[in-house]
């Protein structure tokens, strides 16, 4: 099963850089912007409840896909730049094995603990 999911999130990083290839972005643009959504970490200096929902919600695929949608349908390239990062940074993410966070620990994930000496 591991590896089944670990397909389908490689597909969705596939997908994710062929619509940014359809963007009027150079290709420098993703790479540059690729660690943004991790800056929602920042919750945590608040609370970890505050920083899994400020993480999650950052590294959501349907917040992702709304954001690239609202884009392209309202004809602002921005938007649809920022969902795509934030897609191909999600799916990049759990291909890693990093996954959604629980709000009892950081290393707590909806794809197992990770960290040092653990199995993701």
């Amino acid at each position: 099963m591991k590896n089944l999911l670990k397909t389908e999130e490689l597909a969705e990083a596939l997908f994710a850089l062929a619509v940014f290839a359809r963007l009027p972005y150079a290709w420098w643009v993703l790479p540059a912007t690729f660690l943004l959504p991790d800056l929602s970490m920042v919750g945590y200096l608040a609370a970890p409840r505050v920083g899994a929902a400020c993480y999650n919600f950052a590294h959501h695929k349907a917040v992702a896909v709304a954001v690239g949608v609202a884009g392209w349908w309202l004809g602002l390239p921005a938007l649809e730049l920022a969902g795509t990062v934030l897609f191909f940074h999600s799916a990049v993410d759990r291909l890693l094995g990093y996954g959604l966070k629980y709000a009892t620990s950081f290393r707590d994930t909806h794809l197992g603990h990770v960290g040092a000496g653990q199995a993701g």
